[in-house]
């Protein structure tokens, strides 16, 4: 079985590298560390990466033998949601934001997963719903590219599912297991602590 242990790094297109097969998988798959799968070719592989590594459309993987395989967003069955304006798209994301729900936010549009409950509480907002087939590239969320934990890679992006425990992503007065430092911890007990990074 072919095994893959990396996302590669570097920008797409700044080396020439030859591509040697392909790995669709729907979004949950592509935000799992450890996945048996099949290339489109059909030979078995065995995902082994760095927990908390995300796997976006387009991404290059290098497997043990040393072949560049490319990521591909396989189509889901998605909700698109429209608004009549900008205030009821955010009015829709804000309600999603509160349930926890992985959200592809584009120009004019917000997409998730098919959902009959959040298709019922969008109606009820006045949003305008599609089902569609596409591949689903949601947010990575605030802290996606903007700040790590010790142990975690700079820019892994991190989706919180509904109801996982945020432990791993904890942030208490003096970030002891993160290994740094953030001066934005450096105030006085009981004021206000404010995330800005």
């Amino acid at each position: 079985m072919l095994e893959i242990k990396a996302k590669l790094k570097t920008r797409r297109g700044a080396y020439a590298l030859e591509v040697r097969g392909r790995l669709e998988l729907p979004f949950d798959q592509r935000q799992k560390s450890r996945l048996r799968a099949q290339l489109a070719s059909g030979e078995p592989v065995a995902l082994n990466l760095p927990r908390g590594e995300i796997l976006r459309g387009g991404d290059l993987v290098v497997a043990a033998d040393g072949r560049i395989v490319e990521v591909v967003a396989a189509p889901e069955q998605l909700l698109h949601v429209v608004c009549a304006d900008a205030t009821a798209l955010a009015r829709a994301a804000y309600h999603l934001g509160n349930r926890h729900v992985p959200v592809q936010v584009g120009d004019g549009f917000l997409r998730l997963a098919a959902d009959h409950v959040l298709e019922t509480m969008l109606e009820g907002l006045g949003a305008s719903l599609t089902r569609i087939r596409a591949p689903f590239e949601p947010e990575a969320g605030a802290y996606g590219g903007q700040h790590h934990h010790h142990g975690e890679e700079a820019g892994a992006a991190r989706i919180h599912a509904y109801g996982e425990s945020d432990d791993a992503h904890a942030h208490d007065d003096d970030h002891a297991r993160c290994g740094h430092d953030h001066p934005h911890h450096q105030r006085t007990k009981g004021a206000r602590h404010e995330h800005d990074h």
